[in-house]
C-alpha cells in the first residue's frame, strides 16, 4: 500500500504527480520493485527511501489518487464517501495543535484541487463507513448492470 500522504509535502500538497510516476508508477509497470522517499510531516523533510514491492494489486490510499493525470494507470476508483468537514475533522483530531497551521492551508487547497480535477465522479466504486463496517455501493462510473454483455 502506498499513501499519498508520503508523496506530498508542506510547500507542494499536490503536486506529486511527478514523484508518483517516477517513484512507483514507472518501476512498477517495468515489473520491478518501487523505492519512494516518504515525507516527514513533522520534520518537514524526505525520508530515507521505501520499498513498494510489485504486486498484483496495489493500494493507492489518498486525496487526489483519482486524478485525471494518473487515472488511466488505475484499475478501479474506490471513493471513500464522507462529507469534507467531516475527513478534515477527524485530520485535525488526528494530527493536533501541532498541525493546526498545516490544515487551515489544507481545506482550501483540497477544495481548488476538486474543483479543477474532481475524482468523485470517475469512481467505480463509493465506500460509507457504518456504524460497524462499510458498506461499498456502485460509483458513478461503475458498470451499469443494464449496459452491453461481453462475449
Amino acid at each position: 500500500m502506498l499513501h499519498l500522504d508520503d508523496l506530498a509535502c508542506h510547500r507542494d500538497l499536490f503536486g506529486w504527480t511527478g514523484r508518483l510516476r517516477a517513484q512507483v508508477l514507472e518501476p512498477l509497470g517495468r515489473g520491478t520493485d518501487a523505492h519512494y522517499a516518504p515525507y516527514d510531516w513533522r520534520a518537514r523533510r524526505y525520508g530515507p527511501p521505501r520499498p513498494l514491492p510489485v504486486a498484483p494489486v496495489v493500494l493507492v490510499e489518498g486525496v487526489g489518487a483519482g486524478r485525471r493525470a494518473v487515472r488511466a494507470s488505475l484499475a478501479c476508483l474506490l471513493w471513500m464517501d464522507l462529507p469534507a468537514e467531516e475527513s478534515w475533522a477527524r485530520g485535525r483530531a488526528r494530527d493536533g495543535a501541532e498541525q493546526r497551521e498545516f490544515w487551515d492551508g489544507w481545506v482550501a487547497a483540497e477544495r481548488a484541487h476538486f474543483a479543477a480535477d474532481p475524482s468523485r465522479p470517475h469512481a467505480h466504486a463509493l465506500v460509507r463507513q457504518l456504524a460497524q463496517g462499510y458498506e461499498v455501493l456502485p460509483g458513478p462510473s461503475a458498470p451499469s448492470a443494464t449496459g452491453p454483455s461481453s462475449p
